[in-house]
């Protein structure tokens, strides 16, 4: 990780490797928070953000799945565990934590499977999340639209 990455930034990314770990593991979510508290920059990130971040993501994974399994091309078993991850992670904010814009939701997710995901992949996660937020954030589209007018 660089140093001009904001704590925030930081944050979705130890969240993200958190969930990486869960959906390879099945590891607990305490032990996965103990392990992410250990890792090498961690003091850096917004500790806060995180812990929100992972448990909401691993409390309701079954149901951020379910939300974007529509937009999918494939089954979900076929998507990289890193694309999965960060589906599961950018739905969860896109659902929970209407005070993060839903384009920065969006674009913290194509950062990150940039960062970690394979070659095409954030063109996938990108196209997946388009359809999800205008369902999910439908009415912050419109107004933004509106307000282009």
């Amino acid at each position: 990780m660089s140093a001009g990455k904001s704590p925030r930034r930081r944050a979705r990314e130890f969240a993200l490797q958190g969930i990486y770990q869960w959906l390879l593991s099945g590891n607990s979510v305490p032990v996965i928070e103990a392990h992410m508290e250990q890792v090498s920059g961690f003091e850096r990130a917004d500790r806060e953000l995180f812990v929100a971040l992972l448990r909401g993501t691993l409390d309701n994974a079954a149901d951020l799945q379910y939300d974007f399994a529509p937009f999918i091309d494939r089954p979900l078993s076929e998507l990289s565990p890193v694309e999965r991850a960060v589906l599961l992670l950018a739905t969860h904010e896109l659902k929970n934590r209407p005070e993060t814009p839903y384009r920065v939701v969006i674009n913290e997710a194509i950062e990150l499977t940039k960062g970690y995901g394979g070659t095409d992949g954030h063109r996938f996660v990108n196209g997946v999340l388009d359809k999800l937020a205008a369902q999910l954030r439908a009415a912050e589209i419109e107004a933004l639209r509106n307000e282009g007018r």
